[in-house]
Protein backbone atom coordinates (compact mmCIF):
# COMPACT_ATOMS: atom_id res chain seq x y z
CA UNK A 1 0.00 0.00 0.00
CA UNK A 2 1.15 3.32 -0.77
CA UNK A 3 1.05 6.92 -0.65
CA UNK A 4 -0.15 8.41 -4.53
CA UNK A 5 1.74 11.56 -4.77
CA UNK A 6 1.47 13.05 -7.98
CA UNK A 7 4.68 13.60 -9.08
CA UNK A 8 5.56 9.47 -8.96
CA UNK A 9 1.79 8.60 -10.65
CA UNK A 10 3.17 7.65 -13.82
CA UNK A 11 6.52 5.47 -12.40
CA UNK A 12 3.65 3.68 -10.28
CA UNK A 13 1.16 3.46 -13.22
CA UNK A 14 4.31 1.36 -14.68
CA UNK A 15 4.36 -1.38 -11.95
CA UNK A 16 0.53 -2.11 -11.96
CA UNK A 17 1.34 -5.87 -12.95
CA UNK A 18 2.74 -6.15 -9.57
CA UNK A 19 1.34 -6.49 -6.23
CA UNK A 20 -2.22 -5.75 -5.81
CA UNK A 21 -1.42 -2.71 -3.30
CA UNK A 22 1.68 -0.60 -2.76
CA UNK A 23 2.39 3.21 -1.20
CA UNK A 24 -0.79 28.11 -8.74
CA UNK A 25 -0.35 30.46 -10.64
CA UNK A 26 -2.07 29.38 -14.31
CA UNK A 27 -0.90 32.64 -15.83
CA UNK A 28 2.69 32.04 -14.95
CA UNK A 29 2.79 28.64 -15.86
CA UNK A 30 1.27 29.34 -19.33
CA UNK A 31 3.83 31.34 -20.04
CA UNK A 32 6.87 29.23 -18.82
CA UNK A 33 4.93 26.26 -20.81
CA UNK A 34 7.72 23.97 -21.71
CA UNK A 35 6.70 21.74 -24.88
CA UNK A 36 7.27 18.24 -24.84
CA UNK A 37 8.69 16.50 -28.27
CA UNK A 38 6.97 13.23 -28.77
CA UNK A 39 9.64 10.50 -28.73
CA UNK A 40 9.96 7.39 -30.17
CA UNK A 41 8.72 4.69 -28.28
CA UNK A 42 7.08 6.65 -25.65
CA UNK A 43 3.19 6.48 -24.82
CA UNK A 44 0.69 9.31 -25.11
CA UNK A 45 0.03 8.79 -21.66
CA UNK A 46 3.70 8.71 -20.80
CA UNK A 47 4.05 11.90 -22.87
CA UNK A 48 1.15 13.89 -21.25
CA UNK A 49 2.53 12.65 -17.88
CA UNK A 50 5.67 14.48 -18.60
CA UNK A 51 4.56 17.24 -20.51
CA UNK A 52 1.75 17.82 -16.99
CA UNK A 53 4.79 17.45 -14.83
CA UNK A 54 7.07 20.11 -16.43
CA UNK A 55 4.80 22.48 -16.56
CA UNK A 56 3.51 21.92 -12.65
CA UNK A 57 4.49 25.23 -10.97
CA UNK A 58 3.69 22.74 -7.44
CA UNK A 59 6.54 20.63 -8.84
CA UNK A 60 8.97 23.48 -9.81
CA UNK A 61 8.06 25.11 -6.26
CA UNK A 62 8.83 21.58 -4.55
CA UNK A 63 11.98 21.37 -6.28
CA UNK A 64 12.90 24.78 -4.84
CA UNK A 65 12.24 24.59 -1.84
CA UNK A 66 13.56 20.83 -0.98
CA UNK A 67 10.17 19.30 -1.03
CA UNK A 68 10.03 15.55 -2.32
CA UNK A 69 7.03 15.92 -3.47
CA UNK A 70 4.00 18.63 -4.89
CA UNK A 71 2.04 16.68 -2.34
CA UNK A 72 3.69 18.50 0.39
CA UNK A 73 1.64 21.22 -0.95
CA UNK A 74 -1.34 19.50 -0.24
CA UNK A 75 -0.58 19.45 3.75
CA UNK A 76 0.82 22.53 4.03
CA UNK A 77 -2.42 23.96 2.74
CA UNK A 78 -4.76 21.73 4.73
CA UNK A 79 -2.58 22.97 8.00
CA UNK A 80 -2.83 26.36 6.50
CA UNK A 81 -6.43 26.04 6.78
CA UNK A 82 -7.43 23.42 9.35
CA UNK A 83 -4.41 24.08 12.19
CA UNK A 84 -3.54 20.51 12.08
CA UNK A 85 0.03 20.98 13.04
CA UNK A 86 1.55 21.93 16.27
CA UNK A 87 4.81 22.01 17.96
CA UNK A 88 6.11 18.50 19.67
CA UNK A 89 3.24 16.46 18.10
CA UNK A 90 3.54 13.24 17.20
CA UNK A 91 2.45 12.28 13.83
CA UNK A 92 1.84 8.69 11.65
CA UNK A 93 2.19 8.71 8.48
CA UNK A 94 0.30 6.10 6.34
CA UNK A 95 1.29 6.10 2.54
CA UNK A 96 4.35 7.89 2.93
CA UNK A 97 6.61 7.72 0.25
CA UNK A 98 8.21 9.51 -1.08
CA UNK A 99 8.31 11.64 2.39
CA UNK A 100 6.72 15.07 1.43
CA UNK A 101 4.16 14.91 3.93
CA UNK A 102 6.57 13.81 6.61
CA UNK A 103 8.78 16.50 5.65
CA UNK A 104 6.28 19.18 6.17
CA UNK A 105 4.84 17.34 9.27
CA UNK A 106 8.46 17.92 10.83
CA UNK A 107 9.13 21.50 9.39
CA UNK A 108 6.65 22.63 11.06
CA UNK A 109 7.01 21.55 14.48
CA UNK A 110 5.94 17.74 15.01
CA UNK A 111 8.85 16.29 17.26
CA UNK A 112 8.19 12.93 15.85
CA UNK A 113 7.12 11.26 12.69
CA UNK A 114 6.96 7.36 11.89
CA UNK A 115 5.72 6.52 8.36
CA UNK A 116 5.24 3.23 6.44
CA UNK A 117 4.88 2.48 2.73
CA UNK A 118 5.23 -0.49 0.74
CA UNK A 119 7.89 1.61 -1.35
CA UNK A 120 11.58 2.68 -0.15
CA UNK A 121 11.52 6.21 1.69
CA UNK A 122 15.05 7.72 1.95
CA UNK A 123 15.52 7.94 5.38
CA UNK A 124 14.67 11.97 6.41
CA UNK A 125 16.36 12.86 9.74
CA UNK A 126 13.55 12.81 12.66
CA UNK A 127 11.47 10.59 11.40
CA UNK A 128 11.43 6.63 11.31
CA UNK A 129 10.30 5.04 8.25
CA UNK A 130 9.06 1.82 7.56
CA UNK A 131 9.21 -0.19 3.92
CA UNK A 132 6.02 -2.73 4.97
CA UNK A 133 2.85 -2.48 3.18
CA UNK A 134 0.07 -1.23 5.49
CA UNK A 135 -2.84 -3.73 5.14
CA UNK A 136 -0.34 -6.89 6.10
CA UNK A 137 -0.49 -8.56 9.09
CA UNK A 138 1.95 -6.74 11.74
CA UNK A 139 2.72 -3.48 9.70
CA UNK A 140 -0.39 -1.14 11.97
CA UNK A 141 1.57 -2.88 15.26
CA UNK A 142 5.09 -1.85 13.61
CA UNK A 143 3.93 1.27 13.16
CA UNK A 144 2.71 1.69 16.28
CA UNK A 145 5.69 0.99 17.86
CA UNK A 146 7.50 3.01 15.97
CA UNK A 147 5.21 6.02 17.09
CA UNK A 148 6.46 5.58 20.32
CA UNK A 149 3.20 6.47 22.03
CA UNK A 150 -0.02 7.97 21.39
CA UNK A 151 -0.58 10.68 18.27
CA UNK A 152 -1.64 13.56 18.07
CA UNK A 153 -2.38 13.79 14.40
CA UNK A 154 -2.78 10.40 11.79
CA UNK A 155 -1.92 10.99 8.39
CA UNK A 156 -2.96 8.97 5.12
CA UNK A 157 -2.10 9.37 2.11
CA UNK A 158 -2.71 5.65 1.10
CA UNK A 159 -3.85 4.55 -2.76
CA UNK A 160 -4.40 1.25 -3.94
CA UNK A 161 -2.72 0.07 -7.28
CA UNK A 162 -5.60 0.09 -9.64
CA UNK A 163 -6.55 -2.56 -11.54
CA UNK A 164 -8.85 -0.32 -13.75
CA UNK A 165 -12.31 -2.16 -12.90
CA UNK A 166 -14.21 0.10 -11.33
CA UNK A 167 -16.13 -1.61 -8.91
CA UNK A 168 -12.87 -3.96 -7.82
CA UNK A 169 -10.85 -0.27 -7.31
CA UNK A 170 -13.70 1.26 -5.20
CA UNK A 171 -13.89 -1.77 -2.83
CA UNK A 172 -9.84 -1.26 -2.12
CA UNK A 173 -10.41 2.51 -2.27
CA UNK A 174 -12.80 2.21 1.01
CA UNK A 175 -11.13 -0.33 2.66
CA UNK A 176 -8.11 1.57 2.30
CA UNK A 177 -9.67 4.52 4.08
CA UNK A 178 -11.72 2.23 6.64
CA UNK A 179 -8.43 0.92 7.41
CA UNK A 180 -6.36 3.98 8.42
CA UNK A 181 -9.60 5.38 10.34
CA UNK A 182 -9.13 2.38 12.38
CA UNK A 183 -6.04 2.86 13.02
CA UNK A 184 -6.12 6.40 13.97
CA UNK A 185 -9.10 5.40 16.54
CA UNK A 186 -6.86 3.11 17.81
CA UNK A 187 -3.94 5.48 18.46
CA UNK A 188 -5.08 9.14 18.90
CA UNK A 189 -4.88 11.02 21.83
CA UNK A 190 -7.72 12.28 23.31
CA UNK A 191 -8.30 15.71 20.83
CA UNK A 192 -6.19 14.24 18.41
CA UNK A 193 -7.10 14.57 14.70
CA UNK A 194 -7.48 12.44 11.54
CA UNK A 195 -6.75 13.33 7.56
CA UNK A 196 -7.40 10.79 4.43
CA UNK A 197 -7.18 11.24 1.31
CA UNK A 198 -10.44 9.62 -0.92
CA UNK A 199 -11.99 9.68 -3.83
CA UNK A 200 -15.31 10.20 -5.29
CA UNK A 201 -17.75 7.27 -3.23
CA UNK A 202 -13.96 6.63 -1.13
CA UNK A 203 -15.58 6.62 2.37
CA UNK A 204 -18.46 4.32 3.15
CA UNK A 205 -21.21 5.65 5.09
CA UNK A 206 -20.43 3.29 8.23
CA UNK A 207 -17.21 5.35 8.16
CA UNK A 208 -17.99 8.16 8.07
CA UNK A 209 -20.86 7.26 10.88
CA UNK A 210 -18.16 5.95 13.20
CA UNK A 211 -15.91 8.93 12.45
CA UNK A 212 -18.63 11.45 13.01
CA UNK A 213 -19.44 9.59 16.29
CA UNK A 214 -15.85 9.33 17.71
CA UNK A 215 -14.65 12.94 16.53
CA UNK A 216 -16.32 16.52 16.93
CA UNK A 217 -16.37 17.71 13.37
CA UNK A 218 -15.98 15.63 10.34
CA UNK A 219 -15.62 17.57 7.12
CA UNK A 220 -14.01 17.21 3.24
CA UNK A 221 -12.07 19.76 1.64
CA UNK A 222 -9.90 19.52 -2.04
CA UNK A 223 -6.67 21.09 -1.16
CA UNK A 224 -5.92 23.66 -4.72
CA UNK A 225 -3.06 21.58 -4.86
CA UNK A 226 -5.20 18.85 -5.36
CA UNK A 227 -5.33 18.62 -9.22
CA UNK A 228 -8.91 19.99 -10.32
CA UNK A 229 -8.77 16.61 -12.67
CA UNK A 230 -8.26 14.61 -9.56
CA UNK A 231 -11.32 13.07 -8.22
CA UNK A 232 -9.27 12.97 -5.06
CA UNK A 233 -10.32 14.87 -2.17
CA UNK A 234 -9.46 14.77 1.76
CA UNK A 235 -11.40 13.65 4.82
CA UNK A 236 -10.45 15.42 8.31
CA UNK A 237 -11.47 14.72 11.53
CA UNK A 238 -11.02 17.28 14.40
CA UNK A 239 -11.50 16.43 17.92
CA UNK A 240 -10.76 12.81 19.05
CA UNK A 241 -12.92 11.79 21.86
CA UNK A 242 -10.87 8.61 22.71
Amino acid sequence: MSGSDDDTEEPRRRRQSGPVTAGGDARAAKQLRTRVKTARGRKHSSQRWLDRQLNDPYVAKARQEGYRSRAAYKLIELDDKFGLLRPGMRVADLGAAPGGWTQVALKRGASHVAGIDLLEIPQIPGAILLEMDFTEPGAPEALKEALGGPADLVLSDLAPWTTGHKSTDHLRIVALVEAAALFAMDVLKPDGAFVAKVFQGGASQDVLDALKTRFTKVRHYKPPASRSESAETFLIAHGFKG
